[in-house]
Order: C-alpha cells, then structure tokens, then sequence
C-alpha cells in the first residue's frame, strides 16, 4: 500500500505482486462508484490476490476523491480520472514487464473504454464485470436514490427537476455524495464503446443462470459483433455483489476471471 501522485492530489493504492519471480505481467483496476465500491472491495481484494498467486502484478486505485485518495468527491472530475488512470498505466509500464490487462467493474468499464480510447492503450485483455452501458442512464439511477430519500422524508422531486440543478450549474448531494455539474455531465455523455485492445471478456453477472443479457447490452454485445470487436461473453450466477446489502462472495467469477486471462495470455 502507498500513495501515488496523482493529477489533484495522492491517490491511494494497493499493489498485490507474486511472491517469488518476477511478474509475467500487470492488470490495472478500474473500480466501481459509491457504494458499489465499498460492497465490491473484498470481491477486488480476492480477485487480485488471485491473479497475484498466478504471478501478475495488480493494482487497485483509489480514484481522486474516492476512498483513502485524496479530495473530496464534489472536486472529481471525469477526465482526471482518466489522466490519472493512464499515469498508473505508465508506472505499471515502466516498473513491470509483460502484457497489460486492464479490469473494470460496472461504471469503472466506461473509465477503462474512455482510457484505452483516448490514450490509445492496446492491452492484450479488458475485462469487464457487469459494465455500465451508458451513463446517462447510470446517472438517472443515482438521482433516483435522491428522489426515493426524499418521498421517504415527504419531500418531492424527480430527476428531471434534479437534472435541471445539474445543468444550471449547481452541485447535487446524492447519498451522500456530492456530485459536482462537470463531473455529471461528463458522465452523461460517456457511453461504452468496446475498448481498444486485442480481447474482451464480458463477464454477466444473475441470480438465475437461464436470465439473458438486459436487452441493452444484448444489442450492444451484438453491435460489436457485427463490427468485429473480439468479445466473448461469459455468465455467472450468483448474486450482485457490488450492491447485495451484506458482503457476498462469489468464487465462481474469480475463477473463471482468472481461467480468461490465462487462456488469453498463457499459462
């Protein structure tokens, strides 16, 4: 654990590395947000000491204004974030030999697409848990837990008054997060595009292993396809971990997460 020098402020990160030999390679997450963050960090925590014993080096960020970096989240801003991620890429780089993997979960997947695109990253994986598709859909979502806090205190809004405050230039506190216009808006405007790179592994996440994909990301899957992006989707099923109101663990995508990048990369 230390303190990297981020572009804001030090970000704090966890770096699990093999315990003997050098590293065969570097995977970079690419965390969730809000809670799904906190209810995620002992699924990360296990997926990375995993691919560790499998002699990979691996990285857990903490992005500006999000767990022990530092600043607060109202001072976040989209494409800092990608800048910082990208100087973590470049010290991952520059300190370990090897292919790079890149790995996100649910809205960390649009950080890694916008990542890989704007910096023209080639990794030889990405690796996308439950990915956000669009973010102005995930933006509703979270002013939606707004809304439900406030019919909960006879209060009323709805996310169109509250979208309107955004685009006035006003910052919203949102389960106890402040989210700051520029930040939203960026969010808004960010969709998933495939991320650039030699194979992704889309990894769907349901209670029931029979549920298909949500009708919008069947039809992104199916778009990328048809545009020749090397995507393979794999299920699992359990439970949604990064949003189950107790810690819950689910050994079967950590496995079949690591059996992915060694099929990708060699044994």
């Amino acid at each position: 654990m230390d303190f990297f020098a981020g572009t804001l402020g030090r970000l704090f990160r966890v770096t699990h590395t093999p315990a003997q030999g050098a590293a065969r390679g570097k995977v970079l997450y690419c965390q969730a947000l809000f809670e799904e963050q906190n209810k995620s960090r002992r699924m990360v925590a296990l997926q990375a000491c995993q691919l560790a014993s499998r002699g990979w080096a691996v990285v857990q960020l903490d992005l500006h204004g999000c767990g022990d970096s530092e600043g607060d989240f109202e001072e976040a801003r989209w494409s800092t974030w990608i800048e910082d991620l990208k100087c973590c890429v470049d010290d991952l780089e520059a300190r370990y030999p090897g292919p790079l993997v890149l790995w996100g979960l649910r809205a960390g997947c649009l950080l890694l697409s916008d990542l890989t695109h704007i910096h023209g990253l080639n990794p030889a994986l990405n690796i996308l848990w439950q990915p956000v598709s669009n973010g102005d859909q995930y933006l509703n979502q979270l002013l939606r837990l707004r809304v439900a806090a406030a019919m909960m205190g006879q209060g009323r809004e709805s996310t169109k008054d509250l979208r309107a405050q955004l685009d006035s230039g006003h910052s919203l506190e949102v389960a106890g997060y402040t989210l700051h216009p520029e930040w939203a808006r960026a969010l808004a405007q960010t969709d998933l595009r495939p991320p650039q790179g030699e194979a992704i592994s889309w990894f769907d996440v349901s209670a029931n292993e029979q549920q298909p994909l949500s009708p919008v990301s069947d039809r992104l899957v199916q778009a990328w396809k048809q545009s020749h992006v090397n995507v393979d989707i794999l299920r699992v099923t359990g439970e949604a971990f990064w949003s189950t109101q107790e810690i819950y663990e689910l050994p079967e995508l950590l496995e079949r997460t690591t059996e992915r990048l060694v099929e990708i990369t060699g044994p």
